[in-house]
């Protein structure tokens, strides 16, 4: 039988995923060509035969985007299958027009075919938009599960930007395992918090392998999302996250509608620092589409070593990388600390941007005055490093979830910006897992 000829288009994480889970051995189907956004020169690689699998013996090239018209076309597709996050529904059916003018159907996978089921209890941690506070909150259930006696470990969403062949699977216990696999920024971003807490974590491309492996050494998982995507595992309990100050996108982008529906918890974070009028309409949307779910409020309090450092001083703010570029915030925890602290002024770091900085600002002009700590390779950290030593602030205030100054030289002072969440009120998330997962006597 003539097998169906897919695309899949994708930003190395979902794509990777839906192919390993529902097309690797799958002979009805050739995979012919992944098409990758989001992530920097991404394309022109090769998903290996090493993740590929017997069907594919010289793996399957992975091209830019851009190309999807002509692949259609020479490649003679019959399904292209959508697998990325964090993109308005408008666009999700742009991609659709574009795709079935081009002569393919256009497919979605859901979580029935693409979930993989432990054998050991999962909490999912999710959201409607990148940037909401994901990477808090899951921190906040570490240490829940911790206190009542769990062995936890995390998984976290892929971010495999380098060598496929080595990043099957990869276990981070302390940091050098951080250096023994080359991570980029924003994978030490989500890493080290937890790293700092004793708690393992375990990343990769191919998810059914890190599955067995974490099982061996957890109580609980604790699945912690990346963008707004699905969770990769079938949750026992499936926590979201949502943003006030960006109410109404937790129905109108793809996938974190679907999360937002899905969910068991919903954290509507930032309650401290949001309008009143915003976070009704986020409550509003919930009870529209998930009236079931258990509501929890939180804030996502800062602290600083020396705020009276900032007061005062001319500074550049060095925000979150994806939150600024593809999730559309316009500021950060950094921000947020240079107004509350009294600086004189933020410094625009745009003129003194570098290359592949410029570059950003140049693709996500709306980034306005912040500086996202881009670091995909070597290249690019140089880059971001030769951007701060060129802006002239009086002090950096660095906005990510790391100690930037493990990664890149910063010769001006600067202040690292603290967050974790803070349920206010009742139910707390301790509550809940209580509730659920209580080790018995």
């Amino acid at each position: 039988m003539e097998r169906t000829r897919v695309l899949i288009m994708g930003a190395a994480g979902r794509d990777f995923h839906n192919f390993n889970t529902y097309f690797r051995n799958n002979s009805q189907y050739e995979v012919v060509a992944f098409t990758a956004t989001q992530i920097p020169d991404i394309e022109g690689r090769v998903y290996p035969p090493e993740l590929a699998g017997e069907l594919y013996p010289e793996g399957i090239p992975i091209y830019a985007e851009d190309e999807l018209d002509s692949l259609i076309r020479d490649q003679k597709v019959d399904q292209v299958i959508f697998a990325y996050s964090d993109i308005p529904h408008r666009e999700v059916m742009h991609k659709a027009s574009q795709v079935l003018a081009a002569g393919a159907d256009y497919r979605m996978m859901g979580p029935k075919v693409t979930q993989v089921v432990s054998t050991k209890p999962v909490i999912s941690v999710c959201a409607v938009r990148t940037g909401c506070g994901k990477s808090q909150t899951t921190r906040r259930v570490t240490d829940i599960l911790q206190a009542m006696g769990h062995r936890v470990v995390v998984i976290r969403h892929p971010m495999p930007y380098g060598d496929l062949r080595k990043q099957i699977w990869q276990r981070f216990a302390d940091y050098d395992d951080l250096d023994k696999h080359e991570c980029t920024i924003e994978e030490r971003e989500e890493y080290e918090p937890h790293i700092d807490r004793g708690v393992v974590v375990y990343a990769g491309v191919d998810y059914e392998e890190i599955l067995k492996r974490a099982e061996e050494e957890a109580d609980v998982i604790v699945w912690d999302g990346g963008n707004n995507d699905l969770p990769f595992y079938k949750p026992d309990l499936q926590i979201v996250v949502a943003d006030p100050h960006r109410a109404g996108h937790e129905i109108d982008y793809h996938p974190g509608e679907v999360n937002l529906r899905m969910a068991d918890v919903i954290v509507i974070n930032k309650v401290d620092t949001a309008d009143l009028a915003d976070v009704a309409t986020v409550q509003n949307n919930i009870r529209s589409l998930n009236p079931k779910a258990t509501v929890v409020y939180a804030a996502s309090p800062i602290t600083v070593e020396d705020p009276a450092a900032i007061a005062g001083a001319s500074v550049l703010v060095v925000e979150d990388g994806p939150t600024l570029t593809h999730g559309e915030m316009t500021f950060g925890a950094g921000t947020v600390a240079a107004e509350r602290f009294g600086a004189a002024e933020i410094i625009d770091p745009r003129p003194y941007a570098v290359r592949s900085i410029q570059a950003t600002f140049e693709k996500y002009p709306d980034i306005g005055v912040l500086l996202p700590a881009m670091g995909y390779g070597d290249e690019q950290i140089k880059d971001l490093e030769e951007t701060i030593a060129n802006t002239p602030a009086d002090l950096v205030i660095v906005g990510t979830p790391i100690d930037l100054q493990r990664v890149i030289k910063i010769k001006q002072p600067s202040q690292r910006v603290r967050y974790e969440l803070q349920e206010i009120g009742q139910p707390t998330l301790a509550e809940i897992l209580d509730r659920k997962f209580a080790k018995e006597a």
